[in-house]
C-alpha cells in the first residue's frame, strides 16, 4: 500500500476524487453545506495551490520549450535525419486533425446534441462573451503566415503565443546543424543548462501536484454544481463520446505501428493522462510527457525532445474535436442549417485555428469564437457552454497529449532512429 501511495498517478487520483467530493459539499447548487457567499469567498484560497502550481509551469515553458526543441534538433546529429522527422511530423499533424475534425462533426450530426436542450436554457444566455470576442483579432492568411515569423519575443509573450518560440527555436537548432561546432557549442551549452533548470522548476512544481489537482477540481465543483452539467448532458456526452472514439483511433495507431497492445499503452502513459486531465494544460505535462516517451515507451531524445513541445503548440487534436462539437451544437441550438460547402470550410477553419493555439486552460473558448463568427452564430451562444467548458477542457487535453505520445511512436517507425544510435551520437559529442 505504501508503494502504491508513493506513485504520482495514485496520488493524483486521490486529489481528484477528494476535490470533487469537497466541491460537491461546498457548492451553493449541491449540497450546499455551507451559505454561498462563504462557498465562493472559500473557493480560491482552495485553488491557490493549483494556481502556484499552474504559475509555476507557465514561468517555465517558454524556455522549457525552447530549450528542448533546440537540443531535439541538434541531437538528431545530422541535417537529413532532421528533414526526414520534419518533413513526416507535419502531414501527421495535419492528418490527425482532420480525423479528429471528421469525428466531431459525424457524431454531432448523429446524435444532434441541440435538440435536447431547452428553451428555457437558451432564454438563460446572457452577455458574457463580449470580452472574449474583444480578444479575436481579425486577420488574413497571408499576414497569419508571417505572424509566425517571431519579430518581437516579447510581444509574443504578451500575447501568450507559444508558437512564435517554437518557430524561433527551430530556426536556431537549424542554424545550429549548420555552423561550425566550435561556434555552436557555447548555445547549445546554454541550451543545456536552461533545459536543467526548467526540468529543476518542473520538478519543484510536481510535488505540489496532487494538492494543486485537490484545489483545481474543488474550486471548479464549487462554482459549477450538478445544474450546469445537468442541462447540457447530451452536449457533453457527445463531445466525450467523440473524444472517446479519437482516442480509440490513437490506440489502434499504436497497436499496428508500434506493436504496443492497447492496455499497455494506456498503463505507460497514465500519470501523463491523469495529470493533463487536472491542470487542463498540455504545457504542465510536456516535462513529464517527454519523460514518459524516454522512460516508457522507449522513444529516441531527438524525437521525444522535438516531436512533444511542438506537439503541445500544434498538435491539437482534443481541441479542435470539441471545436467543431460546439460550432454544430450551436447551430443546431440557434437553428442554422450548414449547407456542405459550409460544413467543410467550418472543417478547415477548425484544423486551422486549432493549430498553434496555446497549450493553456480556456483558450479554447475564445479559439471558438473565431469559428463561430464564420458561420454565422451568436456569440452569445458561448454563454451556454462556459458552464461545462472547464470539464470538457480536462477531456480534450487528455486526449491532446495522448496524441502527441503517439506521434512520437509513429515518427519512430517512419524515421527509424534507434535508442542506440543516439547513445553513440551523444557518447561521440
Amino acid at each position: 500500500m505504501n508503494q502504491l501511495l508513493s506513485k504520482l498517478w495514485f496520488q493524483v487520483i486521490i486529489g481528484m476524487i477528494l476535490g470533487v467530493i469537497f466541491g460537491l459539499i461546498l457548492s451553493p447548487s449541491a449540497f450546499a453545506l455551507v451559505d454561498e457567499k462563504i462557498a465562493y469567498a472559500i473557493a480560491p484560497w482552495i485553488a491557490l495551490l493549483g494556481n502556484i502550481f499552474l504559475a509555476l509551469i507557465k514561468m517555465i515553458v517558454i524556455p522549457l520549450v525552447m530549450s528542448s526543441i533546440i537540443l531535439g534538433i541538434t541531437s538528431a546529429g545530422n541535417v537529413e535525419t532532421l528533414k526526414s522527422l520534419g518533413y513526416k511530423i507535419a502531414p501527421y499533424f495535419v492528418f490527425t486533425t482532420i480525423v479528429a475534425v471528421t469525428l466531431g462533426i459525424f457524431i454531432t450530426y448523429l446524435i444532434h446534441p441541440g435538440t435536447y436542450v431547452s428553451s428555457d436554457i437558451i432564454n438563460q444566455v446572457v452577455p458574457t462573451t463580449v470580452q472574449v470576442v474583444k480578444e479575436v483579432k481579425e486577420i488574413s492568411v497571408p499576414d497569419m503566415i508571417v505572424d509566425l515569423i517571431p519579430i518581437s519575443t516579447a510581444k509574443a509573450e504578451l500575447d501568450g503565443n507559444i508558437l512564435a518560440f517554437v518557430v524561433l527555436a527551430i530556426f536556431i537548432g537549424v542554424a545550429l546543424m549548420n555552423i561550425e561546432e566550435e561556434d555552436a557549442r557555447p548555445l547549445k551549452d546554454l541550451a543545456k543548462s536552461l533545459q536543467a533548470f526548467s526540468m529543476k522548476v518542473v520538478d519543484w512544481a510536481m510535488k505540489l501536484a496532487p494538492y494543486a489537482v485537490f484545489g483545481l477540481l474543488c474550486n471548479i465543483t464549487i462554482k459549477i454544481g450538478f445544474d450546469a452539467i445537468s442541462s447540457m448532458s447530451m452536449y457533453v456526452l457527445t463531445v466525450i463520446l467523440g473524444l472517446l472514439l479519437l482516442l480509440c483511433f490513437y490506440l489502434i495507431m499504436v497497436y499496428f505501428v508500434a506493436k504496443i497492445k492497447p492496455l499497455d499503452f494506456l498503463r505507460k502513459i497514465r500519470e501523463v493522462q491523469l495529470l493533463a486531465f487536472s491542470t487542463s494544460s498540455s504545457a504542465a505535462v510536456m516535462p513529464l510527457s517527454m519523460k514518459t516517451a524516454e522512460d516508457e515507451l522507449n522513444i529516441p531524445t531527438p524525437i521525444s525532445k522535438f516531436v512533444i513541445p511542438l506537439g503541445a503548440t500544434v498538435n491539437m487534436d482534443g481541441t479542435a474535436l470539441y471545436q467543431v462539437c460546439a460550432a454544430i451544437f450551436l447551430t443546431q441550438l440557434f437553428g442554422i442549417d450548414l449547407s456542405l460547402v459550409e460544413v467543410i470550410i467550418l472543417a478547415f477553419t477548425t484544423v486551422g485555428a486549432s493549430i498553434g493555439a496555446p497549450s493553456t486552460p480556456g483558450v479554447g473558448i475564445v479559439i471558438l469564437a473565431t469559428i463561430l463568427q464564420g458561420i454565422g452564430v451568436p456569440v452569445e451562444g458561448i454563454a451556454l457552454i462556459l458552464g461545462v467548458d472547464r470539464i470538457l477542457d480536462m477531456c480534450r487535453t487528455t486526449i491532446n497529449v495522448t496524441g502527441d505520445l503517439t506521434a512520437t511512436l509513429v515518427m519512430k517507425k517512419l524515421t527509424n532512429i534507434s535508442t542506440k544510435e543516439v547513445a553513440k551520437k551523444i557518447s561521440a559529442l
